[in-house]
């Protein structure tokens, strides 16, 4: 297994983990609570290889995922107040996990032939369209919806790897460098309180 692959397992485990965590507390069943787990490991990855026309899709071809994604479950579930400690540090692996899963997305999408500009948006929804669904099937705004630097940062991250991979860098290189741009533009955002600009709407002119 190359460091990478156990990277993504990791952060298919810990996706899971904050799926799980995010259902309400008061009304957490088995079910729903392991269907969410599950949706916000998978979801970006799925939405990329449909919209690629990429089958099996990658979840169904490697089981390994499953078994990750399984062991997140089944982990908060029956450790829950043992998890709950280190949430605190869940925006860790988060950064780790959306830095892992925008190279990894860009990756697979220029294999598959398509244009580096295709590949940078795929390498965006593989980060962050499982949060989406996430925190859309628990009655909360999605994180892409505020003004954190999230998904732009995972965009800054692609734009990298393009121009390095341009530049015939070295993959293993290529994959660490951008990936640890965007877990600085995240990290940095977080710890100085960095936003995005707010749009404006204009007042209505009164007569």
């Amino acid at each position: 297994m190359t460091v990478q692959y156990i990277s993504e397992l990791v952060g298919t485990y810990v996706f899971a983990v904050s799926g799980v965590l995010a259902t309400d507390e008061k009304d957490r069943n088995w079910f729903g609570a392991a269907f969410t787990g599950f949706i916000t490991a998978i979801g970006g990855g799925s939405l990329r290889d449909v919209l690629l026309g990429s089958y099996p899709l990658v979840w169904v071809q490697d089981i390994n995922l499953l078994y990750a994604i399984l062991l997140g479950v089944v982990t908060t579930l029956f450790f829950f107040r043992w998890v709950v400690r280190f949430e605190r540090v869940m925006p860790l692996f988060d950064m780790a996990g959306i830095a892992l899963f925008t190279i990894v997305g860009v990756e697979k999408s220029l294999s598959l032939g398509v244009r580096p500009e295709i590949a940078a948006m795929m390498g965006v929804f593989s980060a962050v369209m499982g949060g989406v669904i996430r925190d859309t099937l628990t009655n909360k705004q999605p994180i892409i919806f505020s003004r954190e630097i999230y998904a732009t940062a995972c965009l800054a991250g692609a734009a990298v790897y393009l121009l390095l991979d341009s530049w015939d860098v070295s993959r293993n290189i290529n994959f660490f460098v951008s990936g640890g741009v965007i877990i600085l533009i995240r990290a940095l955002s977080i710890r100085y309180n960095i936003m995005l600009p707010a749009i404006e709407s204009e007042q209505p002119i009164k007569k």
